[in-house]
């Protein structure tokens, strides 16, 4: 397997400060040790911390993107897809990426929030498009995030998901209100 480029050392530095509780508190030198590169490396790559909060939102756009690729091609179809993944990367990947973006954004920093609610609304997009019925399609998305929250958090949630996702889908066989 190929080493990290230092801008993607430089981010996972980023994301793990972030997610550790560093918050805004975060400077440019703590990124560079964390990622074992030269403040000019770093500097190379995100020549402000504005640019390093443009960096991972951007890494946070291109994850979901990728998500919604792949949620479009499940052969599962999009509710066993959603359910499934929602806790799959809660601790790598875009799920690691989005918690970071979730902490920055409850910072007041918007281009978190912005990414943030264009990540989601992509996701809504596809689920609404898959799906038929907004209202069902909004019903998965809010479990999928209840999902991502029980293995952020350490709640103990039922690895057997079959039952969740046949009560969702026996919901697409009804009529909507």
């Amino acid at each position: 397997m190929a080493r990290p480029s230092n801008r993607d050392r430089v981010l996972d530095a980023y994301e793990t400060l972030l997610v550790d509780g560093a918050g805004v508190t975060v400077t440019l030198d703590a990124v560079a040790e964390a990622a074992a590169v030269s403040k000019g490396g770093l500097l190379y790559h995100f020549p402000s911390k504005e640019a390093l909060v443009d960096g991972l939102c951007g890494r946070l756009r291109e994850r979901a993107a990728a998500d919604v690729v792949r949620l479009r091609a499940a052969p599962e179809g999009p509710v066993a897809y959603w359910v499934r993944t929602a806790t799959g990367e809660a601790e790598i990947g875009i799920g690691r990426t989005y918690q970071a973006a979730l902490g920055l954004a409850g910072t007041g920093q918007p281009g978190a929030r912005r990414a943030i609610a264009d990540v989601e609304r992509g996701w809504t997009t596809a689920l609404e498009d898959l799906i038929g019925d907004p209202v069902v399609a909004r019903v998965v998305r809010l479990v999928g995030d209840g999902r991502y929250l029980e293995s952020l958090t350490g709640l103990p949630g039922d690895e057997d998901d079959a039952a969740v996702v046949a009560l969702l889908e026996s919901l697409l066989d009804r009529p909507s209100p």
